[in-house]
């Protein structure tokens, strides 16, 4: 059976071409999948846009309804990145549909790739660093309440701290928190995961994949997970312009076939994320993304 690849045509809100935020790599990263034979035509799941009810789950309901209803105020804007109005808004609640999507299906079949999400900035109270809703946050809140799961392990491979996811999940104790990120990269007020790797500038392939090999296995031994949500974000890439680390794309590769083998290898079920990846080159930097889900086929 092929990996579930999750995909809706709202994940790209259509921003401007110069925008900081290069968000039409969402449709490109689909198209290059589907042409390259990595997903069927017509091949993709669509997910429903997230239900206000699974949202509140980890976000407070004044900030959803802020959202939903567009009436976001200026400043968690300026935070944001960007102007949350409608087609953000329908965006925000499609891609953390895919990341819950993503978490039932890898529960059915073992691993799932949404083709958005990693949203990890966004924080209980509002939206911060191109992160409106924390679709990993509130896929994780939905198992937990549905009873799906009783224990999860978010790993988060973006090259920024997942503050966030953190910061939601503090004081739970069913949620286990794992970032591996740049230590001096945004965000400049650093959140407590559970367990926090932050590398130094100009961190390669070899001592990355030392460090990730050491943070899988003792969170695992921690969490006893018995989901994990893998946010692959593609900005730790050395050509990335909001990274500060240096993996080539064949590290990068070999990052998500340490993570998704090392969990695979135990039977937990991996739902991953695309999370970030800055670069005024679209079609380089989707193609980077792909990374991700060539590699998650190997396991299907």
């Amino acid at each position: 059976m092929p990996v579930p690849m999750i995909h809706h045509p709202a994940f790209d809100a259509e921003f401007d071409a110069h925008h900081r935020f290069p968000m039409s790599k969402f449709t490109r990263l689909a198209q290059i999948l589907v042409e390259d034979g990595v997903v069927a035509p017509g091949g993709f799941h669509i997910p429903a846009p997230a239900l206000p009810g699974w949202l509140r789950l980890a976000h407070d309901p004044l900030y959803v309804d802020q959202v939903l209803f567009t009436a976001v105020p200026p400043a968690i804007e300026k935070a944001i990145g960007f102007k949350v109005d409608e087609r953000v808004a329908m965006r925000s609640r499609c891609a953390t549909g895919g990341t819950v999507l993503a978490a039932k299906l890898a529960l059915a079949e073992g691993l799932a790739c949404n083709t958005a999400g990693g949203s990890h900035h966004s924080h209980r109270s509002g939206g911060a660093g191109f992160s409106v809703f924390n679709d990993v946050a509130v896929a994780a809140a939905v198992l937990l309440a549905d009873g799906d799961v009783d224990q999860v392990l978010v790993v988060d491979c973006d090259v920024h701290q997942g503050d966030g996811t953190a910061r939601i999940f503090a004081e739970n104790r069913r949620v286990f928190t794992l970032s591996i990120h740049a230590a001096k990269n945004y965000p400049t007020d650093k959140a407590k995961s559970d367990l926090d790797v932050p590398l130094a500038d100009g961190t390669g392939d070899a001592a990355y994949l030392e460090a990730l090999g050491a943070a899988l296995a003792e969170a695992t031994r921690q969490s006893q997970p018995e989901i994990v949500f893998y946010n692959a974000g593609v900005d730790p890439h050395a050509e990335d312009r909001l990274g500060r680390l240096a993996l080539s794309d064949s590290g990068i590769a070999e990052r998500d076939r340490t993570v998704i083998g090392f969990f695979r290898d135990r039977d937990i079920p991996v739902a991953c994320v695309v999370g970030g990846g800055y670069s005024r080159d679209i079609e380089a930097l989707s193609r980077r993304h792909t990374i991700l889900q060539r590699v998650a086929r190997e396991f299907g």
